[in-house]
């Protein structure tokens, strides 16, 4: 099983200026993850922050890298048109040369952010349940009829067709019925703000469900996104906030790492439960980010 190591940006004001002439700070971070062997490089979804829109952050990843794979981490579907969206990423993995990985999700339990998509909280999952299936005919036939509670469309066509066939998909999510449509839906999952421990019990619930459905999940598909606190940087209060929120059972430092060595160990130990793609997500901003990834891959690529 082959470990693959990307990394994920979120709210970073130094990366993204205001002025299109300064530029600067994303491009040679990107050029820097292409040149150091990471796997790929990941945008969270949030609409009421510093946060680039993943798909126009994918779009520059695109353009800018020769080898990245690029993903949200990960993008809110209830909301969102499943054509359009499935005509967005089919494009992007067409000018990438096939290297994006679409990962899908309910949105975070935040009122701000579930009014900028306008749909109810119970009606997010039913909304995710029929778009993505629709997605994924899209992306593979020709043609699609579809009548659904929320869609309806006839002799609807996506073109052209991504690279990737299939192209895989991942959820996140770790409710019950998360696990649940993972196994029944998706290709891949990708947990976040969790342990070992948590992982080994979502594998095992993600393949009951597969296997209830008929399905075989890859047992290659599984990932994390780990937080870790770059050198130098005290242990965040919206870290413990969200740890205590996430995992009230777990201690601070189960979740997340607190140096890059301890980052090199928690991957170990998600591996030994069966992970296997991680999403290393800096808890703070380094001083200088040529000297932290420079810093980071080596301890890394140990476990590649």
């Amino acid at each position: 099983m082959k470990v693959r190591i990307g990394y994920a940006l979120g709210a970073v004001p130094s990366l993204y200026p205001r002025a299109r002439r300064e530029l600067a700070g994303l491009g040679p971070v990107v050029d820097d993850l292409d040149r150091l062997g990471f796997d790929s490089l990941w945008f969270p979804e949030r609409i009421n922050s510093m946060q680039l829109d993943p798909i126009v952050a994918m779009a520059y990843v695109a353009g800018r890298s020769e080898h990245l794979k690029f993903g949200p981490a990960v993008s809110v579907v209830p909301g969102r048109n499943p054509i359009l969206m499935a005509k967005m990423l089919a494009s992007l993995d067409v000018v990438s040369g096939g290297r994006c990985l679409p990962a899908f999700g309910l949105g975070i339990a935040n009122t701000a952010e579930h009014q900028a998509f306008q749909v109810d909280r119970k009606d997010r999952a039913p909304w995710l349940n029929e778009a993505l299936p629709l997605m994924r005919r899209l992306w593979e036939e020709d043609v699609v009829d579809h009548e659904g509670d929320r869609f309806s469309v006839v002799g609807a066509r996506v073109l052209p067709k991504p690279i990737q066939q299939p192209l895989e998909v991942w959820l996140g999510g770790q409710a019950p019925s998360e696990l649940r449509r993972t196994g029944r839906l998706a290709d891949g999952w990708l947990a976040s703000f969790t342990t070992p421990r948590h992982v080994a019990e979502g594998i095992t619930a993600i393949e009951a469900a597969a296997d209830e459905a008929g399905r075989t999940f890859d047992r290659d598909h599984y990932g994390v996104l780990i937080p870790y606190i770059p050198p130098g940087l005290d242990f965040p209060s919206e870290a413990l906030e969200r740890v205590s929120v996430r995992r009230p059972d777990a201690a601070p430092d189960e979740v997340v790492a607190t140096s890059h060595e301890a980052l090199h160990d928690m991957i170990d130990a998600y591996v030994e439960v069966g992970a296997s793609k991680f999403v290393c997500f800096p808890f703070g901003e380094p001083d200088d980010w040529h000297a932290e990834l420079e810093h980071l891959a080596p301890i890394l690529n140990k476990q590649t």
